[in-house]
């Protein structure tokens, strides 16, 4: 059977009307955010600048594309064609009469779908990992930076041991698939996944200790929803099954965490040494407000600047190490559309067939170019306050 095309033209039309729902999001949410800046704070003020409003439109251009994922794309992601192998860009499967708009790879799959349903894996892993890393990091941080001697002592040298290790070695180590048989990785996420737990009942208790009727409110949810979480990713036992992340998930998950937690508790630390100078922390203490409060209180909030900047390029730097990680096979399954499997599986052809590689790769690239935009916009902010 003879695989019909279309042309070009009709290939990027109809990749951009694929997209419709992103787009209709984008224009509703970039709007409402450009009417009401002056009343979105920070994010608002992200809108005043070329540099900050390319940045948030890139990201959440992919952010909505993960969301609306199953929309977009018009095979699934896993699903093979025989006769689609290494077809062309515009190729139409004879069946459905759809079009493979970025042609086929190696296995006949859809190079379009999986870069579609590879956001996923991106946005929800890249982001929820750095946001742990934030957890484990401003936990241990403040105490470091606000106590110092011994405790500062003791938290250095371990954060300096981690970060002594070369990146990509402490990460083949950690995902290589033999790691997954021992209980080294649950341990890690057990220990990990307390942190946000312990830093909301924390700062709960300091700031309404003096309320119990809003305390225990607070501290309730806190439990309950994250023993909830808790159970489900570390233990695989949500009742509700609606927690779950694949082991091989889970492993790039702990070794993300537990490789980006000294970096981010350094810069915690250093922050904290310096503003813990300034007046209003010399006024909490002369209140009498007890440290935990002071430093969740009075020196994080003032601490946010550094940390939402350094959170974006975080966020850009662990999409790029998934990237490698699955250009080197480790960590995810193989058949998963991740960018980086993706661009790992189509290096392999390079020479007699470009376009698998194109998209992922692409994509990769653009999403990083978006937060590293969205951290220079937020970082000339947090100048100028």
């Amino acid at each position: 059977m003879q695989i019909e095309y279309i042309g070009a033209f009709d290939v990027v039309v109809g990749v951009l009307w694929r997209f419709w729902p992103v787009w209709v999001a984008l224009v509703l949410v970039m709007g409402l955010s450009f009417a009401y800046k002056k009343k979105l704070g920070l994010y608002g003020q992200l809108f005043d600048s070329g540099v900050g409003i390319a940045g948030v439109g890139i990201c959440l251009f992919w952010l909505f594309t993960a969301i609306f994922a199953s929309t977009i794309s018009p095979f699934d992601p896993l699903a093979q064609v025989s006769i689609m192998k290494d077809t062309l860009p515009g190729a139409i499967e004879p069946t459905s009469k759809l079009v493979y708009y970025f042609g086929g790879d190696k296995l006949a799959r859809d190079v379009f779908s999986r870069m579609v349903y590879g956001s996923q894996i991106v946005l929800i892993i890249a982001p929820a990992a750095t946001g742990f890393a934030l957890m484990v990091g401003i936990t241990l941080g403040l105490p470091a930076g606000y106590y110092g001697g011994k405790i500062d002592t003791v938290l250095s040298f371990l954060a300096n041991l981690v970060l002594a290790f070369p990146v990509i070695l402490l990460f083949y180590l950690l995902v290589t698939p033999g790691i997954m048989d021992t209980p080294i990785p649950y341990a890690l996420a057990g220990l990990f996944f307390l942190f946000p737990i312990i830093f909301f009942c924390v700062l709960f208790w300091t700031r309404y200790k003096n309320r119990p009727d809003r305390l225990y409110i607070l501290l309730g949810l806190t439990l309950v929803i994250g023993g909830w979480i808790y159970t489900g990713l570390v233990f695989d036992k949500d009742p509700l099954r609606i927690v779950h992340i694949d082991p091989n998930q889970l492993n790039i998950f702990v070794a993300v965490v537990f490789a980006s937690s000294p970096g981010v508790f350094r810069i915690v630390r250093g922050l904290t040494m310096d503003i813990k100078t300034r007046d209003y922390v010399a006024a909490a203490q002369t209140r009498g407000e007890s440290p935990w409060y002071i430093m969740l209180w009075e020196i994080l909030p003032n601490a946010r600047g550094p940390l939402i900047v350094d959170a974006c390029l975080r966020i850009g730097y662990t999409t790029i190490l998934l990237g490698t990680l699955g250009y080197f096979g480790l960590g995810l399954a193989p058949e998963s559309p991740d960018w980086g499997t993706a661009i790992k599986d189509a290096s392999r052809l390079l020479r007699s067939f470009i376009h698998p590689a194109l998209p992922p790769t692409i994509a990769l690239m653009s999403f990083v170019l978006g937060l590293n935009l969205l951290a220079d916009s937020l970082r000339e902010q947090s100048m100028k306050d």
